[in-house]
């Protein structure tokens, strides 16, 4: 394994796991941990967003550029990841099960459009 991927790998999941374990304190009313939640989510965050940047430095590549591709296809890949979460609640929490399906089928659809439009059509 590579030095690259293997930093990837361990800041990925403590990125990860931390904002994940932040969301679940927040969002969890039996927990009773709001503030603290959103504070583990948020160094979660950065956690993740440092491990973009060090990725970026290891391989030699610049840093990312801000254009109208770039902004659009994090703006889709959000729209989806909420259209998909949103799936989830319908099905689990309001079971509404034929509808949050149809609904999650069109988060899959959403997510799915990302690769070609990253990495492009041959």
């Amino acid at each position: 394994m590579k030095k690259q991927n293997f930093v990837t790998m361990i800041m990925g999941t403590i990125g990860g796991i931390l904002f994940a374990l932040g969301m679940c304190m927040g969002l969890l009313p039996e927990w009773d941990a709001l503030t603290e939640g959103v504070v583990l989510g948020a160094i979660g965050l950065v956690v993740l967003l440092a491990m973009m940047i060090v990725r970026r430095k290891m391989t030699g590549k610049p840093a990312i550029k801000l254009n109208g591709k770039a902004v659009g296809t994090v703006a889709l890949g959000v729209v989806g990841a909420l259209v998909f979460g949103v799936s989830l609640c319908m099905v689990m929490v309001w079971e509404m099960i034929i509808l949050g399906v149809a609904v999650g089928i069109v988060g899959v659809v959403l997510l799915m459009c990302l690769i070609p439009i990253r990495k492009g059509l041959k």
